[in-house]
């Protein structure tokens, strides 16, 4: 199995890093600080109040998916999933410090939350009826959509329509690697435990293409402009949701208040513009879906 280098991962690491911090002085002067939170403002023994008297709270995200969620330097990953988190974080007074970042990839999200490793997921988390069967959603806070990424050579690939006979690469558990398992019977899947454990076969010519969401092969090609491209438009839609305990309704309706409050107050815009923003365009925030 080939993987991309420690290298590479460093580099796209530090070029991230460095994007998310460009914004000026001023605008970091600008920043609240995190509010002080009494545990005791939040119903007794529920998941709010546990977090907020504790002032720590485990959050599940990628390690390796540039824009949204892609370790740095120092260890700390940098991203629009992080900067989510860091929004429900300070609805608890939990300092972005205080917050410990426990790397999620798309095959292990269900059991980190059923075994309690992590207390939410923020990891391009696609919202599904299968998922929610085991566990629950917050949001969508981002639609997404499911797209291709080929070399950036390549002629035989302009779409979705073009996959059959080619060897498409995924991470193995997620959305985008089961629909094309269901849906393109002629298209032989190559699964990875990473979404990053794709590229370097794509670029050796040992598959053809990636799939997964386009914002996050925006991300890579963003880094490879001369190795990678996006061919063809989103064939899907994939709602990212904030991933939860089955069952936890209290908890669930804190994170959906918090993030309706973040999508008219501004702190969801600057999110994404700190982050997934220096390379797309600044969407309209969805409409949550109170399930």
């Amino acid at each position: 199995m080939l993987r991309t280098s420690r290298t590479a991962l460093v580099a796209i690491a530090a070029t991230a890093a460095l994007l998310l911090a460009s914004c000026s002085d001023d605008k970091k002067e600008d920043t609240p600080t995190t509010p002080s939170v009494d545990a005791s403002a939040f119903p007794a023994g529920s998941t709010m109040a546990r977090l907020a008297d504790q002032g720590t709270i485990i959050v599940g995200t990628k390690f390796d998916q540039p824009l949204f969620g892609l370790v740095g330097p120092d260890g700390t990953p940098v991203g629009f999933d992080v900067e989510i988190a860091k929004i429900i974080a300070a609805e608890l007074g939990i300092a972005p410090e205080d917050i410990t970042w426990k790397e999620t990839v798309s095959q292990n999200r269900e059991s980190f939350i059923q075994d309690g490793q992590v207390d939410i997921v923020v990891a391009t988390y696609t919202i599904n009826d299968k998922r929610k069967e085991v566990v629950d959603f917050a949001g969508p806070y981002y639609v997404a959509g499911q797209s291709l990424m080929v070399r950036a050579d390549e002629t035989s690939i302009a779409s979705s329509d073009d996959l059959a006979g080619k060897k498409v690469c995924s991470a193995d558990g997620s959305t985008p690697a089961k629909n094309i398992e269901e849906n393109f019977p002629d298209t032989e899947l190559v699964v990875f435990a990473q979404y990053t454990d794709c590229l370097d076969p794509l670029r050796n010519g040992q598959v053809d293409a990636v799939t997964t969401d386009n914002v996050i092969l925006a991300g890579y090609v963003s880094e490879s402009p001369d190795d990678f491209k996006i061919a063809g438009e989103q064939f899907t839609e994939e709602p990212y949701g904030i991933g939860l305990k089955k069952g936890d309704d209290d908890f669930r309706a804190f994170i959906n208040d918090t993030l309706e409050a973040s999508f008219t107050d501004g702190r969801w815009t600057t999110a994404w513009e700190d982050t997934a923003g220096t390379v797309l365009p600044t969407p309209t925030p969805p409409a949550v879906n109170r399930y």
